[in-house]
């Protein structure tokens, strides 16, 4: 039998739910000449990876892309199955005996570290620990941060670190239109945070966060934005390489030297930034008290590109908590083969490869764990599609995995078998509603459940009305 026929589908297995499966779901799911059928699992209950976990709370006009994830999901030939995390409910083993193709999608789990003395000091944390504690991930809800100290230190200049920055110095008001966490509101609602230092090891112009982010720093209700105007004033180098710059670090440059000739306006907080530093030390006995940092100058490599070097000017920033955002990374998933420098699943135009760089027949991969923490949600949809298109040629090559059993029931039958209470799409659908429910009731836009038993509980009463 034809594969890709009705009598003989091709059928596809989509590891993690966040934009990157969705879109790889979405361009197998288009293909009108073939018959195909995409399985997809993710390890909580509830889909959507850093849309739903990873973007701020008041990026609200962000988060519609889940609407196009939802009209994918209508698909018939679509299933979602959730609570199902690789290498315990299932194994590589179960997926190779019911799918002729696999594709990972697990994205960029964890921080980078900075490697330096004291960074497991109390009060220093990763940035994606914040994060998901803010937007109620159930992997960090029960996190404890220290907001009664005065001063905090983000690390890196990217989205992420100007998200945790906005969410330090952003006021009950403006928080309590979101949809964060209920008691990550009520514990900034009491922070004492007041001065938020944002330092960056490169210089203004290589500042990696968009012109949209540094604004909204500025529009603050109880924050002035602090910006010294020589943090602002460009090397020889950035100087030489502005006029060829992309546009985004062009404008960033012009709203950053427009604030730095604004006076603070006397708001209760300040988010202040810092260039050409990198911290080398964090300094304490128990919990964080300072960061040592290095005053760093721009070199330019062969290829034309400008990196820090340190000088030996320092200075001791005292401080008592500590974000770092210098980067997310990959982690390794059972049995599949892992690039641990790169922190991604080593691959050719998104077929997996081993060790030797040899293409492992019906494995793929897609998204941030394919090519690294780079890009905003759109960038994954050309990503997903290049990886798809790579499984479609494989396909009409004969180079897939050779399942045993590809029955539509199968993997419901196993996953029963284990004992799996797995979610549907429906479920994460009564699910979605009993949030906006709870929302409404407080007069926001969403209450998020934070606990999977709490998510479980719920579904499960929601299926018992149903039935």
């Amino acid at each position: 039998m034809i594969l890709g026929s009705a009598a003989n589908p091709l059928r596809v297995a989509v590891i993690g739910s966040g934009p990157s499966g969705f879109y790889a779901a979405d361009f197998y799911l288009k293909q009108t000449e073939l018959v195909i059928y995409v399985d997809m699992f993710d390890r909580l209950p509830t889909p959507y990876g850093l849309v739903r976990g990873g973007v701020a709370p008041d990026h609200a006009k962000i988060k519609t892309v889940t609407k196009q994830y939802d009209k994918i999901a209508a698909n018939p030939r679509f299933r979602f199955f959730g609570t199902v995390e690789l290498g315990k409910a299932i194994d590589h083993a179960d997926l190779a005996a019911h799918y002729h193709q696999i594709v990972y999608a697990t994205g960029a789990q964890t921080d980078r570290a900075m490697g330096i003395p004291g960074e497991a000091l109390s009060g220093s944390y990763p940035a994606t620990e914040f994060v998901g504690w803010y937007n109620a991930h159930p992997d960090y809800r029960d996190l404890q941060f220290d907001l009664t100290q005065e001063r905090a230190v983000v690390v890196g200049n990217g989205n992420v670190a100007m998200d945790v920055a906005r969410i330090l110095a952003s006021s009950y008001e403006e928080l309590v239109k979101t949809d964060i966490a209920d008691y990550a509101l009520e514990a900034l609602k009491n922070s004492r945070i007041r001065e938020i230092y944002v330092v960056g090891r490169r210089g203004p112009l290589q500042a990696a966060f968009t012109n949209p982010e540094i604004k909204e720093l500025g529009e603050l209700q109880e924050c002035d934005l602090i910006i010294p105007p020589e943090e602002v004033q460009l090397d020889p180098l950035s100087q030489a390489a502005l006029a060829t710059a992309e546009k985004t670090a062009r404008v960033n440059v012009e709203i950053m030297q427009k604030y730095a000739q604004q006076a603070p306006s006397g708001k209760k907080k300040q988010i202040i930034f810092r260039f050409l530093a990198s911290p080398t030390e964090l300094v304490g006995t128990e919990h964080v008290e300072a960061v040592k940092l290095v005053k760093n100058v721009l070199t330019q490599n062969d290829d034309g590109s400008l990196r820090p070097k340190a000088t030996d000017q320092t200075e001791i920033l005292p401080c008592g908590l500590i974000f770092r955002s210098i980067g997310y990374k990959g982690v390794a998933l059972p049995d599949v083969p892992f690039d641990a420098k790169g922190g991604v699943i080593p691959n050719q135009k998104g077929r997996v490869v081993d060790a030797q760089q040899c293409v492992i027949n019906g494995e793929y991969v897609a998204g941030w764990i394919k090519r690294g923490p780079s890009g905003i949600i759109g960038t994954n949809r050309p990503d997903s599609v290049e990886t798809v298109e790579s499984a479609l040629a494989d396909m009409r090559d004969g180079k897939t995995l050779t399942p045993t059993n590809t029955s539509a029931d199968a993997i419901p039958a196993l996953l029963d078998s284990r004992g799996v209470d797995y979610t549907t799409y429906a479920d994460w659908q009564a699910l979605d509603q009993a949030e906006i429910e709870r929302g409404a009731a407080q007069g926001r836009p969403r209450v998020k459940f934070s606990r999977i038993s709490e998510m479980l509980d719920v579904i499960r009463e929601k299926r018992a009305i149903k039935s």
